[in-house]
């Protein structure tokens, strides 16, 4: 069984011309709201998220007192009824929740062939021209946007920047100055574009200096970009943001290792990108994001973005798994030398030495015992680096 789609066939619009992304998407909204407050919108979301599309009828059945209308897409007309099926049956079974985002892998067309689909429904006040209402009651509609591409585990990478995405749409939507229904056209066009693409963007853009950004990501080293686009400097901080390790530590370890970096350093890692090639300042680097840069030039070969992103998070994997290693055997070398020299081993053969003895060493600074041990890591590896020259 195949699944998704190659990033870079184009992909298909209805009568909105040639798409400018790999993926697809679609926007439908309900003929009548479906309040929130319904009990089978507040049902479970258990779900399996394998539905097959039910019938190519143009309408929805709405035994479920809704029905879903085609605002916008660029589905060929022959898929776009099976995909307004899908919804459909997921907007009957409860399985949407206003404004948080699904991820499903369908069925269009082709048997045996699933595509990726992150669907989310949405309440508007202001409705668009083509679901506006002569009824003057009618105060708000609900719509359902569908994103198109790749797999189901691919695109789930990014749920929560489609979350995000979709906000924005939504605030574009109430605008009154945001350019009506071509602005929004436009917006939901660079779906692929805007919240897929960045990383891939970067990899391409420093290649084998990717190592610096990584050191910076991992480090909580501030970042300043000079002499770049709007569009650029966004995707690095697209960038730096996702590799991260926020949200996977202790918000508290977070802040004293940013305050500590910050009073360490005292300088931002500068990335110029005023010539042809970008140039680094005050950049740092080590072995482990070495090797983690050259797992992201091996991808680079295939083209595929969702394959940058899962790398990504596989880098964050390791040096999280690495941190909580390097936490075990300080616990351990509290009460045991043996220990303490099995910590100095591991910070030595890592390849992310220095960045995790920050990192512990802010964790540790209120336990004495542990700050002791931290305490005489730092000479070992000090001694270790003066060695080496």
């Amino acid at each position: 069984m195949r699944e998704g789609r190659e990033p870079d066939e184009p992909g298909h619009r209805g009568l909105y011309g040639p798409a400018a992304h790999s993926g697809f998407r679609s926007l439908a909204a309900p003929k009548r709201s479906l309040l929130p407050s319904q009990p089978r919108l507040a049902q479970q979301r258990a779900d399996s998220d394998d539905g097959s599309p039910g019938g190519t009828n143009a309408e929805t059945p709405s035994g479920d007192d809704f029905s879903l209308s085609l605002v916008d897409t660029n589905l060929p007309s022959e898929v776009e009824p099976e995909l307004r099926s899908f919804i459909a049956k997921r907007l009957s079974k409860g399985a949407v929740f206003e404004g948080l985002g699904n991820v499903a892998a369908v069925e269009l067309r082709i048997p045996g062939y699933r595509v990726g689909c992150y669907y989310c429904l949405f309440q508007q006040e202001k409705l668009l021209p083509q679901t506006a209402s002569t009824d003057s009651e009618q105060k708000s509609s609900e719509y359902v946007v569908c994103f198109l591409g790749g797999s189901e585990k691919g695109l789930e990478l990014f749920r929560l920047e489609l979350d995000k995405y979709i906000q924005g749409l939504k605030n574009n939507m109430n605008c009154e100055e945001s350019g009506g229904e071509n602005h929004i056209q436009s917006y939901l066009s660079s779906w692929f574009a805007d919240v897929v693409c960045p990383i891939q963007r970067v990899v391409h853009l420093f290649q084998e200096k990717l190592t610096f950004l990584l050191h910076a990501a991992l480090s909580y080293t501030p970042v300043e970009v000079k002499g770049s686009d709007e569009k650029t400097k966004r995707d690095i901080h697209r960038f730096l943001s996702v590799a991260s390790l926020q949200g996977l530590i202790h918000e508290g370890t977070m802040t004293s290792l940013c305050m500590a970096m910050t009073e360490e350093q005292q300088k931002s890692v500068i990335i110029d990108c005023s010539s042809s090639q970008p140039q680094f300042h005050n950049a740092g680097s080590n072995r482990f994001c070495e090797d983690w840069m050259q797992a992201f030039m091996n991808g680079a070969e295939g083209g595929n973005p969702f394959l940058f992103r899962q790398v990504l998070e596989n880098f964050k994997l390791k040096a999280i798994q690495d941190t909580n290693n390097l936490k075990r055997f300080i616990r351990q070398a509290e009460m045991n030398h043996y220990a303490l020299f099995k910590c100095y081993m591991f910070l030595k053969n890592c390849g992310s030495g220095d960045i995790l003895l920050k990192i512990v060493k802010v964790e540790h600074e209120e336990m004495p015992e542990a700050k002791n041990v931290v305490a005489v890591l730092e000479e070992f590896m000090k001694e270790a680096a003066a060695q080496s020259f």
